[in-house]
């Protein structure tokens, strides 16, 4: 099957819109080929601010709907308390409200960015989203992330090379409880660091530090500016921390 296909058979379809590479290309593919595609975003504590501001750039780029909803995910008890399975419980809540209210909205069918590149086997939100039935086009058509980014780029998306960002929630060790505080710090230290000029790395706490994981691309740099990073990271971290496998 091609998404053209895909699209055909499935003319109106609910989007959960992340704002990152593959769920843009599937919001501009499936305008592209003439379905009516609203796209979702949910809106909570894990994702950090620029991911809203993406989505709102990438939707305006490609003259795509979206509507924001905004969720309190720490209100959840079986999300809060951090343990193995909470991205199962994570997404059921997300795309649970996202389904009620796309079902408002007139949409039957719900759609997702998982790609045939992603490692479903060991995913516990995968089996939420297989309980909701919520469909995956880029997976069911083989289109892998490398795929995804090429597309991307040929239609001019500026999401062609967007690195890929777990959400918040896994910046914290499994099973330590999942606060607010927490989760802001952690944002405010990554944004310190995108404006020392890096990118695609993560801020892990441990403890009471930061665990500054960066690629190995960007291992050297970080050595060399360890000073700047350390006085930027300090006002959210006692302890800065360098990883030194790196990402």
């Amino acid at each position: 099957m091609t998404l053209e296909n895909f699209f055909k058979e499935n003319d109106s379809v609910a989007l959960g819109f992340s704002g990152g590479a593959d769920s843009s290309y599937l919001l501009y593919a499936g305008l592209h080929y003439g379905a009516r595609v609203k796209a979702y975003y949910v809106k909570t504590a894990f994702q950090p601010e620029f991911e809203l501001q993406n989505v709102y750039k990438l939707a305006e780029q490609i003259g795509a709907e979206v509507t924001v909803l905004e969720m309190d995910i720490l209100t959840n008890e079986q999300v809060a308390l951090n343990l193995p399975d909470r991205c199962y419980h994570c997404k059921k809540a997300i795309f649970g409200a996202l389904k009620k209210e796309a079902a408002i909205d007139g949409f039957m069918v719900i759609i997702d960015g998982t790609n045939a590149s992603d490692d479903i086997g060991d995913r516990p939100g995968m089996k939420a989203l297989a309980e909701l039935s919520v469909r995956s086009p880029l997976r069911e058509c083989g289109i892998t992330k490398d795929e995804v980014r090429r597309l991307s780029k040929e239609a001019g998306l500026f999401t062609w090379d967007k690195p890929a960002y777990a959400c918040l929630a896994t910046r914290i060790p499994t099973g330590r409880v999942i606060t607010g505080e927490l989760l802001a710090r952690a944002e405010k230290a990554e944004n310190a660091l995108f404006l020392l000029g890096f990118t695609d790395f993560r801020v892990r706490v441990y403890d009471e530090a930061a665990r500054l994981q960066f690629p190995q691309s960007q291992m050297h740099e970080a050595i060399n500016k360890r000073a700047e990073i350390t006085r930027a990271i300090k006002p959210y971290f006692k302890i800065v921390l360098l990883d030194l496998e790196g990402r």
